[in-house]
């Protein structure tokens, strides 16, 4: 076997663990479906490369409004790699205790809302911070992480928590532990990751499962679509409608950012 077929044949691995997982992604989507409905937003959040996932899931082709993609540049902008906003002081940021506190005082937090929190390894303290926050304000959280990693993985939190002991749903991307997946001969360090590949499919997986529940509650999804198969016509129409839509929601998101929330009180 060769190298590609070898990545490939570990690829059709995670395929499975994907396949395995059907009755959790449906699930997912039935909660992510409730929160869309409503008219509100599932906040998605990764950090490092998982930022990958969610820009997979809003906004690109086949992709519909509904999600509020928290992509937090310092934690997230790779290309530099050294000097000013490189990868050391990135990978610094997301253990900082209290960042993701910062992160979600932009927002005015509902508990109709929804949470998708992406993190290979499940241990770095934003994304586990983000999940608690979400939690306490009686959010549900599902998670995407790669178990085989997680469980091999030591949690930067002091009290030892991981991002799965925030979460009301885990998915599994199937990747290994370490994530490279490939030993090269005459090379010790293994090469050519995995969870991208896992996680990636999940995203789409959970979009078409929503995009089906959305329909069948006759809220039919602005799906971002090429002019190839809609036409020039209607793939101006839906982006135009799916970005309006998106700043709709998003408004209700700011609306009440920083106002007390008035309880009535019966004995009053």
């Amino acid at each position: 076997m060769n190298i590609t077929e070898a990545y490939l044949e570990k690829c059709i691995g995670i395929i499975e663990t994907v396949k395995s997982q059907q009755d959790q992604i449906r699930q997912a989507a039935k909660l992510f479906a409730e929160t869309i409905l409503s008219g509100r937003m599932v906040h998605v959040f990764g950090s490092g490369h998982s930022r990958i996932m969610v820009e997979e899931m809003w906004p690109r082709y086949g992709s519909f409004p509904g999600f509020n993609p928290i992509v937090e540049l310092s934690l997230t902008f790779h290309n530099l790699v050294v000097g000013a906003n490189g990868q050391r002081q990135a990978m610094f940021l997301e253990n900082v205790s209290g960042f993701a506190d910062r992160i979600l005082r932009n927002f005015d937090l509902k508990e109709i809302d929804t949470a998708l929190i992406i993190s290979s390894s499940g241990c770095n303290v934003v994304p586990i911070e983000m999940a608690e926050i979400f939690q306490r304000n009686k959010i549900k959280v599902v998670s995407i992480i790669s178990v085989k990693h997680s469980e091999k993985s030591f949690s930067k939190r002091s009290d030892g928590k991981k991002l799965g002991d925030f979460s009301d749903l885990i998915l599994d991307t199937g990747a290994p532990a370490g994530d490279a997946m490939i030993y090269v001969p005459g090379l010790d360090t293994p090469v050519a990751p995995g969870s991208t590949v896992g996680g990636i499919m999940l995203i789409n997986c959970i979009k078409a499962e929503l995009a089906a529940l959305l329909t069948d509650a006759g809220q039919a999804p602005n799906v971002l679509s090429s002019a190839i198969v809609v036409g020039e016509e209607r793939a101006v129409s839906l982006f135009e409608g799916a970005y309006d839509e998106h700043a709709h929601r998003l408004a209700k998101l700011f609306e009440k950012v920083g106002i007390p929330e008035i309880k009535n009180d019966d004995n009053l």
